[in-house]
């Protein structure tokens, strides 16, 4: 479950350590909380990102395309490249060797970006998977990172793009939008 929150305390009660958030959503607090069982449970905090434009991703596959016809390449295989090229969009995953093509399969399943790549034997029957995200989940930093990976790669084969200007006035509508200003 993700929650929203945008502000945080910390408590010292109850022989305790708390972690007090205020959310956006008290329902899904709430939720959450009467399904919890006596397990243990991580929380993965992090600052929210929006998500990237559609007119972002428009542009990235309109210079893939552009890109693969100059080289010859499918365009596809140019964004899957690009997709291991973006950091910070993958999951080191341990796993059991019987489990990994079943993994793979069910997690590449998920769209053209979502990759896996065998990286080392973890320990006797097991292997370490980098387990890829693809644009779709990508914030817009990750966005402006793809982008700017075809970019370079475009201009190297002389294919046109939008000048620099352009691109960082691209750029700062995500960021307006990404503030609610849009």
């Amino acid at each position: 479950m993700e929650l929203d929150f945008d502000r945080a305390s910390i408590e010292m009660k109850n022989g305790g350590v708390w972690l007090c958030l205020r959310v956006k959503s008290s329902f899904n607090a709430r939720r959450f909380v009467s399904s919890m069982r006596d397990k243990l449970y991580t929380a993965d905090l992090k600052e929210k990102r929006k998500k990237r434009s559609l007119s972002a991703n428009a542009y990235f596959w309109t210079l893939c395309g552009k890109l693969a016809s100059a080289l010859g390449i499918p365009s596809h295989e140019i964004y899957r490249q690009y997709v291991k090229e973006i950091g910070d969009n993958f999951e080191t995953i341990p796993i059991k060797n019987e489990a990994k093509e079943r993994f793979i399969q069910a997690w590449e399943s998920h769209g053209l970006g979502f990759l896996c790549e065998e990286l080392e034997e973890a320990a006797p029957g097991y292997t370490t998977l980098a387990a890829y995200y693809g644009s779709s989940t990508y914030d817009s930093r990750q966005m402006s990172n793809l982008i700017d990976l075809v970019v370079f790669d475009c201009k190297e084969q002389g294919i046109e793009t939008l000048t620099p200007d352009e691109l960082a006035l691209m750029k700062a509508r995500w960021n307006d939008h990404q503030k609610g200003i849009a």
